[in-house]
């Protein structure tokens, strides 16, 4: 695999991750970072695959408004945080991201919210050290059993000698996964995929085209809750089955589809998003 070096963040990420305070916690042979802004009552926040922290990049703001210190890691094997031992998918990072929120948060259970590949983790999570969450929201999350097991029609773009081709093919990528309409795969989304995806190297995971989340959903213990974008390509087709599924789990609490909204649904409608959260994290 030819690695590319990596990318500065877009301005935006820039001015937001100067006002965080970056932690660390140990994590395999090197450690796992994580950004806080705020004070008060404490979020987690689990970004998706191929990702980092700028997948909260339109929501940390109103969170921190509304009075929440939010804490966003890089997970382990993506960002700027070392690989988990022992594993390459969403589970093995259970363990070191469960020692490290008991490490910056202490043993009160908090609010996670995961995203994608972040919700399987937040699931795993819950799950299996119910003592670490307190209310469980899952936002586009895939492992539920009901996709067709094959893998989203992205392209290769590491080969590429430019960037220009590299950018061209994120916003193909974007489009075909992330993304339900051309105008919001603006310039800040494919800077966000442009840094993140050079940095992913949790090669081979296969867990999302099971059924992994859903067992584990039916073992939590604490409330849970499900936002999805109305029209995510990961479920394109299967809308009704995936409603179906996720209001059978027997601690869900509430499913809310975002309009006009694809599988990065906390970014491509933010505002929207962000209400439905205040209104789970703030009842």
């Amino acid at each position: 695999m030819r690695l590319q070096a990596p990318l500065p963040l877009p301005n935006q990420a820039q001015g937001l991750l100067a006002a965080a305070t970056r932690l660390e916690t140990p994590c395999g042979s090197g450690s796992m970072v994580w950004h806080v802004w705020g004070q008060g009552e404490p979020v987690v926040l689990l970004h998706g695959g191929s990702g980092s922290w700028t997948h909260w990049l339109r929501n940390i703001e109103p969170l921190v408004a509304a009075g929440r210190r939010v804490c966003v890691p890089d997970l382990p094997g993506f960002g700027d945080s070392a690989k988990p031992p022992g594993g390459h998918d969403a589970d093995a990072i259970v363990g070191p991201l469960a020692k490290g929120m008991l490490q910056l948060l202490g043993s009160a259970p908090c609010e996670v919210v995961g995203f994608s590949f972040g919700g399987m983790v937040a699931g795993f999570l819950a799950a299996q050290m119910p003592l670490r969450v307190r209310r469980l929201v899952v936002v586009g999350a895939p492992s539920l059993g009901i996709g067709d097991g094959k893998r989203m029609p992205l392209l290769a773009w590491r080969h590429l000698p430019t960037q220009a081709e590299r950018d061209a093919v994120h916003r193909s990528n974007l489009a075909s996964l992330m993304l339900a309409h051309t105008e919001s795969i603006d310039a800040l989304a494919i800077g966000i995929q442009a840094s993140n995806v050079v940095r992913d190297r949790m090669a081979g995971r296969r867990l999302a085209f099971t059924d992994a989340l859903l067992q584990a959903l039916l073992q939590v213990a604490c409330p849970v809750h499900a936002i999805y974008g109305a029209q995510d390509a990961l479920y394109r087709g299967r809308m009704d089955k995936l409603s179906a599924v996720l209001h059978s789990l027997p601690q869900m609490q509430s499913v809310g589809f975002i309009p006009d909204a694809g599988h990065w649904v906390q970014y491509e409608r933010a505002p929207a998003f962000n209400q439905a959260l205040h209104a789970l994290l703030h009842p």
